[in-house]
């Protein structure tokens, strides 16, 4: 019996390492030609994998390295598909790219064959039960791999933080959130596509991506990165397009951030010493200028990526290689100074948006009360999940947020950039199921759960079913609706022409007179897109050369709704019968007297005339018609009379100056609805001599 047994035990053994068919001259007889070729490239692997496996542990980037002996492991695999050792290495070369599923067949091939294999086969393992969301098995894995690891080096905090992981995507996989997440096929390719920026209308793309260029490729076959655009139209993405001007070179160009305004655009790519910089480039008409590095307040001569700019401009977020030489990226924000000599504030850590490992890239919302960012580190599921975190008052940030399920995953899910209605945004990610490499994905948010007005339910019977989580684990994930938000969009063109102009646009907070913003329309098309929040009154001049000012006014309270103006504005040129209607002009309700909001878009009134001194004018009140019409008559006249006080105390001679009220009689709107009869109420001047 015991001889029976030892003997099947003997056979079984032979059996199972027999489907192990080593590189060996010895398993290939019949062949010896094509052995011979398959086994130097075997071994011209080995030496790009060791040197891929020493810049691991130097904490350096191996993926050249790796994606060398890939190339010369599939020419052996193409012999001899049979090799644990060689399922093995061609498993460790995926995960070091950007395509890591592709590592899950190649690592359970080598443990079905040997389960001994290498030393790391439980490690990655791991890996590949945790990237197919195993979560349990993958833990099994990870604690057999670390009770046989005894090397004193730094590897054990990885395994560690793998585990972690783990017991983070039981939870989150548990508690999804309410989103749907879309391939984007129009936009993604079998290359690398990624860190999309959006427009906040969501007419406008850009990404970075690697496809087929010009440019030569290296020497594994790979392109440098360039920088893509691509237009929502009729519902559909069209074919993205490299972005026109000298932005795109033969090296590698990556976009981090598009302002709010579209106009701009933070980049990173390498400088002369071989480190990643920060970039701006600025769009003139279609084409992108010539990118412009940031000082060495920024560059500080390490490795600085991933910038995005903050709400009101005032400050750049970026990610900067950690102090004291340790490995990864952590979250930094440095303060303007002076702006027009583009000269910044030396960084700061954002210690409350910072892990051990890798944080970044960075998305500030409009808000200026939440930042969206990515990390390997908190309670990721594995590789970089999005998360998002909420500004303190006085200060620093609350505990970020993991998004959840479905919008992370165990693979690299990085960069969120939103449109300003709140419902969608726009990611990166490497997971199963794309085209190759990075993808750009798209996430629609359901909103809040409309919750029935009488639910009936046995508490206990729900406990048992579905636990109570601890709050301190998973919490409510929200993504700001942007509902305090006004968006006005649209175009400058020439009144007579109708052909796009370029104009000046100037944002004021009428109660303090101070300019927010100042930037100008598109070159050539006249485009402008802006961005107002909530809690002030606004005052919008558009300008330009040879013509009369447009002046528009949003008034957004506090907790306002969300908003899009689209707005054709024709300017008018400065000839005699060219009239303009004043909207930042406040008189209290029943009253004549200018209201101190009313003063810079009367100061703008003072300069045209100054800068053109032979204009005269008329400056006329208009009322809706509620009231008797005798009455609306003598307060609009009192009301034009102020106005023209107003110029002459300014300077202004007053034989340049006509006062008239024309009450009700000149409507420019039906004085039916509330709307109608505000745009009534209103001052105009009108040129009557030049």
């Amino acid at each position: 019996m015991k001889l029976s047994i030892i003997t099947l035990t003997l056979l079984f053994s032979f059996f199972s390492f027999s489907q192990d068919i080593e590189f060996k001259a010895a398993n290939f007889k019949d062949d010896k030609e094509g052995f011979k070729a398959a086994n130097e490239a075997f071994e011209l692997g080995n030496e790009q994998w060791l040197l891929g496996n020493a810049e691991v542990f130097l904490v350096r980037s191996p993926e050249l390295f790796y994606m060398k002996a890939l190339k010369q492991y599939q020419k052996a695999y193409a012999f001899n598909p049979n090799s644990a050792e060689l399922n093995f290495k061609i498993g460790v070369c995926h995960v070091y790219s950007t395509s890591k599923e592709k590592s899950i067949p190649f690592f359970k091939e080598a443990y079905k064959r040997n389960p001994m294999v290498d030393f790391f086969i439980n490690y990655y393992m791991g890996l590949v039960n945790q990237f197919e969301g195993k979560f349990k098995e993958a833990i099994t894995f990870y604690t057999t791999f670390e009770t046989e690891y005894k090397k004193a080096d730094d590897f054990a905090k990885f395994v560690k933080q793998r585990k972690l992981e783990c017991n983070a995507g039981l939870l989150i996989v548990a508690n999804p959130i309410r989103a749907w997440i879309d391939h984007v096929p129009e936009l993604s390719s079998e290359y690398d596509d990624y860190a999309p920026s959006i427009s906040m209308d969501g007419e406008e793309i850009i990404f970075t991506s690697n496809r087929p260029n010009s440019n030569t490729p290296n020497e594994v076959g790979a392109y440098d990165d360039d920088i893509y655009s691509s237009s929502f139209v009729d519902g559909k993405w069209q074919t993205p397009k490299p972005l026109k001007g000298k932005i795109n070179t033969t090296g590698n160009d990556i976009s981090n951030n598009l302002s709010y305004n579209g106009t701009q655009m933070l980049m990173s790519k390498l400088n002369a010493e071989g480190n990643s910089d920060i970039y701006e480039s600025f769009l003139q008409g279609d084409v992108w200028s010539d990118p412009v590095s940031f000082s060495r307040d920024i560059n500080l001569g390490s490795n600085e990526r991933y910038a995005s700019y903050s709400f009101n401009d005032r400050s750049i977020y970026f990610a900067k290689d950690k102090a004291e030489g340790k490995n990864g990226y952590d979250i930094m924000v440095s303060g303007v100074k002076v702006k027009r000599e583009r000269s910044w504030g030396l960084p700061v850590q954002e210690l409350d948006l910072s892990s051990t490992f890798n944080d970044g890239p960075i998305y500030l919302h409009p808000d200026g009360k939440t930042v969206y960012f990515a990390s390997e580190g908190f309670n990721s599921m594995g590789g970089y999940d999005i998360f998002y975190a909420k500004k303190i008052k006085g200060g620093g940030w609350e505990k970020p947020v993991n998004m959840g399920a479905p919008i992370n995953t165990p693979f690299d899910d990085f960069f969120f950039a939103a449109t300003a209605n709140g419902k969608f945004a726009y990611i990166s990610s490497n997971r199963a199921g794309g085209k190759g490499g990075f993808d750009i994905y798209k996430i629609t948010f359901w909103g809040d759960q409309k919750v029935p007005s009488l639910i009936t339910q046995d508490y206990l019977l729900a406990s048992v079913a579905k636990p109570i989580q601890d709050p301190e684990l998973i919490g409510e994930v929200k993504v700001s609706s942007m509902a305090n938000l006004t968006v006005f969009k649209g175009i400058t063109i020439d009144a007579l022409t109708k052909k796009p102009i370029e104009a000046t646009i100037e944002i004021t907070d009428n109660k303090t007179g101070l300019v927010v913003e100042t930037f100008s329309t598109n070159s050539l098309t006249g485009k402008f897109l802006l961005s107002l929040n909530s809690g002030a009154n606004y005052g919008i001049a558009v300008k330009a050369d040879g013509y009369l000012f447009h002046s528009e006014n949003f008034d957004i309270p506090d907790g306002s709704a969300y908003n899009l103006v689209n707005k054709t504005i024709e300017l008018k040129n400065i000839k005699v019968g060219s009239k303009i209607a004043l909207r930042n002009v406040f008189f209290d309700t029943g009253k004549s007297e200018i209201r101190s909001e009313s003063n810079a878009e009367l100061d703008r009134l003072v300069k045209l005339l100054k800068d053109v001194p032979t204009l005269k004018v008329e400056l006329s009140g208009h009322t809706d018609n509620t009231g008797s019409p005798i009455s609306n008559i003598s307060l609009s006249q009192a009301r034009a009379e102020a106005v023209v006080n107003y110029l002459v105390s300014k300077g202004i001679a007053k034989t340049r100056l006509v006062a008239k009220g024309y009450g009700s009689d000149r409507p420019v709107d039906s004085n039916t609805t509330n709307t109608g009869r505000q745009n009534n109420r209103r001052t105009e001047f009108e040129i009557i001599a030049n």
